[in-house]
């Protein structure tokens, strides 16, 4: 099996893990939760390992000893190997009042640090309100995180990161506060304290902010890629999974996006789709094919069911489901002129999370 159809496949199934003492790994928490990276020929993908679902998987993954390397199998027989990147080194310090910089900021992939501002969000407590999917609080709860990051603890962490393991970019993202600007002004001030301290493009993401005029703030923050994220495409799934955020709706997802476009650039705006939560595949690509067409980069990938939430149970996509989604997509991509590696910063410049890239 070729490297990329492999990582394609353990992202939609997901792998047994035989050592949990080994390696990155998220579980719990905002992004991508119960995953490990593993790295195949120069490609790096974020792969689940640590929830239920994954135990299931016909995929088995075994470290071999106490380095990086570890050997794929199917079924009981090998069908690859991989690298599994180690505990990077900024991980080892602390902030002057003792909280680790993992609880700050976390390394995703091989080169990405990502971080949640609030580790909160005004949905999260109300079954009424909240997104099915999210794992938000799991971290916080478990102590492997801080409730609120401050922006002078962001820059010290992110100039260590840089410096000590070669960060090329950051992610941003915030539980939604209650304020009408969705966090668009902590990730203004947070963007600005870690672009004065280090040279590091960011992403930040957030929902839709009451004025479009935040897009223009959070560019001059230096912010330089922005993601807003529809999760789900149309109005059915986005009731009955989402029930809260879903009363944000999609005319106003797409005037955001399209004030956004006009600030960041064609390209410098995405949005996550997260395939299996019940849309269908022609209503993803004609969403994918729109927001394309718009200038935005839709950032496709399989749905990963988080231990501890509502879907817990919910079933994985079906892999030949994704591998008919992502060249139709892709050729959305070319048509419109979009492609990952021009995205300055951010969950679709770095891949991890899906099999698109291979099909810009």
């Amino acid at each position: 099996m070729a490297a990329l159809d492999l990582l394609s496949e353990l992202q939609c199934h997901g792998a047994r893990w035989q050592d949990d003492g080994h390696g990155l790994s998220r579980k719990g928490g905002a992004g991508p939760s119960d995953h490990k990276a593993l790295s195949l020929d120069g490609h790096t993908a974020m792969v689940p390992m640590l929830n239920q679902a994954s135990l299931v998987s016909p995929y088995e993954v075994r470290p071999q000893g106490a380095g990086e390397l570890a050997l794929i199998y199917r079924d009981g027989q090998q069908v690859g190997q991989v690298q599994v990147p180690g505990v990077p080194n900024f991980y080892a310090r602390s902030t002057a009042d003792g909280i680790p910089y993992w609880k700050i900021a976390t390394l995703h992939s091989h080169d990405v640090l990502a971080t949640t501002l609030l580790q909160h969000c005004i949905r999260m407590n109300d079954a009424a309100s909240a997104c099915q999917f999210c794992a938000i609080g799991q971290s916080l709860a478990s102590g492997k995180t801080i409730a609120r990051k401050r922006p002078a603890q962001l820059a010290e962490v992110a100039k260590a990161a840089v410096e000590l393991d070669g960060v090329k970019h950051m992610v941003m993202t915030t539980g939604t506060p209650q304020t009408s600007d969705r966090g668009a002004a902590i990730l203004c001030e947070s963007a600005a304290a870690v672009t004065a301290a280090v040279a590091l493009p960011i992403q930040a993401q957030c929902e839709p902010p009451d004025e479009d005029a935040w897009f223009r703030r959070l560019h001059d923050s230096g912010v330089v890629s922005l993601g807003m994220h529809l999760e789900a495409v149309t109005d059915e799934v986005r009731r009955r999974i989402m029930p809260g955020k879903a009363q944000v709706p999609l005319a106003r997802y797409f005037s955001a996006f399209e004030a956004a476009v006009e600030v960041f650039g064609r390209g410098q705006v995405s949005t996550y789709i997260l395939a299996g939560l019940g849309d269908s595949e022609e209503a993803i690509v004609a969403m994918a094919e729109r927001l394309a067409a718009m200038g935005v980069y839709p950032f496709v990938v399989p749905f990963v069911p988080i231990d501890g939430t509502p879907l817990a149970q919910h079933p994985k996509p079906d892999s030949a489901f994704m591998q008919r989604l992502y060249p139709r997509i892709g050729a959305s991509l070319r048509r419109h002129g979009l492609h990952s590696a021009q995205i300055k910063a951010g969950c679709a410049k770095c891949g991890a999370c899906s099999a698109l890239k291979r099909h810009e």
